[in-house]
């Protein structure tokens, strides 16, 4: 939460000292046009970038390689022991973050926003029973400038010395002091009236209300409280500049101002557009210099134009880069975690050799001999590289789960299953963080796109694998018959019968302790053999049980075979280039040891 408050504050900060460079471009120019760029930095910190990301992600078309499949993927593992039969689905974490620091901070900034608003709402109250307590003026010499002056507002007098305003948002009401209109002369009056009236054409109590709920919020932060002192020096300047347009005399009008000044003891709330705020003395000198500032021309009125589109484009084309990753992510976090109906837990037996995975009654499942970590990077697809923290018996101790579900669980549901069971049995709680950190991409090798030898399109007409039954036991020496979908890992290498080239992922990314990322642009399914001379330990390493390689990089070759990073691009032609992006890390805040049942 910190560093996303700090993230949106320096976003803002930038963008606000944009605006200022773009107030100066346009500062000959109405100061209007410059009450506006400062009205957008300021609803600017209302209004994240990541809202723009978003909207940008929600509207995304393009397809995101993860370092897993989104689809499930059956695989084959067989090693001297047991074969196993597996599904590795896709889904997302629960996010759960309690430390003490964002309640304490979240506590200071309530109290601080309270006190802000309590302030304001109560001077805002007294204001309001003296406009109550007013009296209507329907004639009279203000009466009749309303009425030249177009402006629809009701006018109301009172004896309170309480310099003239104009009260609400979108019923506005002009109060005038009791007693004023002697001491001011005709041109007095009429230019007075001129600046109120512009207050109102141009809704400057809404625009005051919007920043001081901004200010609110941010009551913090110094550079908000500076733009709302540049947004009222701007728009006094533009209701001087509006009365100086309606041929208002400058000597009669700055010395009203002055007489405005002597006969009231004070201003009223920001949301009350009155005639003295801002800097008096410099607003009497460009009164009395009597210019009026020229129209914002046609360069300037692109290039404002191009800055707004910026501000608004930019973000929600990030967002449509990124848009599968962020909406998979929204859904996901959206959707309660769906739990098993029953499910035991205990300590492996000491002394078992393999890791064991197979189907249950009714789409359940039974794992044998496996660590929490490794039940982590099935419920999320991820690697163990992309886990970080947790004490050392995550790794060290095994459990024996069998869980059963009250219907048959889809792979998504069976994943989101496995991550409450995580979080109910394990009192597992994570959050992910997003690094760059060094990744592979997959393309091709062939510049002419040409494929290798032993990967080839897939004929249809496979039959689906069934891991609802053990596979068929095997001949020693000989690869057992691939469903479609099918994956073989073994002694020899990798084989596979229809599968994506992205399904190849995981295994990668596994033996290689890096991201894979999918540049092939490959579409369809294809038929894979891979030749590898591996011993138990790399064939279940590419699967993805075990320690994954000690330093990520290409492994090194083996005298019986070739390595994984040249049989790749001689027999797939296939071709691994070391790159950089960002990497979805799953951090354990706490986990603890399950009791057994």
């Amino acid at each position: 939460m910190i560093a996303a408050i700090a993230n949106h504050l320096w976003q803002s900060t930038v963008f606000a000292a944009v605006a200022a460079l773009l107030t100066l471009a346009v500062r000959k120019n109405h100061p209007a046009v410059r009450y506006w760029i400062w009205l957008a930095a300021s609803v600017k910190f209302v209004l994240p970038f990541a809202v723009l990301l978003s909207l940008g992600g929600h509207f995304g078309w393009h397809k995101a390689h993860a370092p897993a499949p989104v689809a499930s993927l059956a695989v084959q593992i067989f090693s001297p022991q047991t074969p196993v039969a597996v599904r590795t689905p896709a889904a997302h974490i629960a996010r759960d973050d309690r430390s003490l620091l964002p309640v304490l901070l979240s506590a200071v900034w309530f109290c601080g926003s309270i006190t802000v608003l309590a302030l304001w709402f109560m001077r805002w109250r007294r204001v309001s029973g003296i406009i109550r307590g007013a009296t209507p003026l329907r004639q009279g010499r203000e009466w009749t400038v309303l009425r030249r002056l177009r402006i629809p507002a009701r006018i109301v007098t009172s004896g309170v010395a309480l310099e003239p305003g104009v009260f609400g948002i979108f019923r506005p009401v002009l109060f005038w002091p009791a007693g004023i209109s002697e001491r001011l002369s005709d041109a007095q009056l009429d230019a007075i009236l001129a600046h109120e009236a512009s207050h109102i054409r141009r809704q400057d109590n809404l625009t005051a209300a919007i920043h001081m709920l901004v200010e609110a919020v941010f009551w913090f932060y110094p550079l908000v409280w500076w733009i709302g002192a540049r947004l009222l020096e701007e728009r006094e300047n533009a209701c001087d500049q509006d009365a100086l347009v309606l041929q208002a005399e400058p000597q009669a009008y700055a010395e009203g101002i002055l007489k405005i000044c002597e006969f009231c003891l004070e201003a009223p709330v920001l949301c009350v557009a009155g005639v003295s705020g801002a800097d008096l003395k410099k607003r009497i000198q460009a009164i009395m210099a009597g210019r009026v500032t020229r129209e914002l021309g046609w360069p300037r009125r692109i290039m404002l134009a191009a800055a707004a589109c910026a501000a608004i484009v930019l973000p929600v084309a990030i967002g449509l880069l990124n848009a599968p990753a962020s909406r998979a992510q929204s859904q996901s976090d959206s959707q309660p975690l769906p739990q098993f109906e029953v499910a035991s837990i205990k300590p492996s037996a000491a002394g078992q050799a393999g890791t064991f995975i197979r189907p249950g009654a009714n789409g359940g499942v039974n794992i044998s001999n496996m660590s929490v970590k490794e039940v982590i990077t099935l419920a999320w697809r991820i690697q163990p590289f992309q886990i970080s923290g947790g004490p050392s018996w995550m790794e060290s101790a095994h459990y024996d789960i069998s869980a059963k579900p009250d219907h048959k669980p889809n792979p998504n549901e069976m994943a989101r299953m496995l991550q409450s069971l995580l979080a109910d049995r394990f009192q597992l709680k994570t959050h992910h963080e997003t690094k760059e950190l060094p990744v592979y991409a997959l393309v091709l090798a062939n510049k002419d796109g040409r494929l290798g030898p032993q990967l080839t399109k897939s004929k249809e007409g496979c039959v689906m694998y069934d891991t609802s039954h053990p596979p068929p036991p095997r001949e020693p020496g000989k690869i057992p018959a691939l469903g479609c979908g099918g994956m073989f890992i073994g002694i020899t290498g990798v084989q596979a019968r229809a599968i994506a080239i992205d399904e190849l992922m995981p295994m990668l990314a596994r033996r290689l302790g890096r991201t894979i990322i999918d540049k092939t642009k490959l579409t369809g399914k294809f038929d894979i053999k891979l030749e590898l001379a591996l011993d138990q330990t790399q064939s279940l390493s590419l699967f993805g049980i075990g320690p994954p390689p000690a330093v990520p990089g290409p492994p090194a070759s083996d005298s019986n075979g070739p390595s994984l990073f040249t049989a790749l691009e001689e027999q797939l032609g296939l071709k691994i280039e070391s790159t950089k992006g960002p990497v979805d890390i799953l951090v354990i805040d706490s986990v603890e040891k399950p009791s057994e049942n």
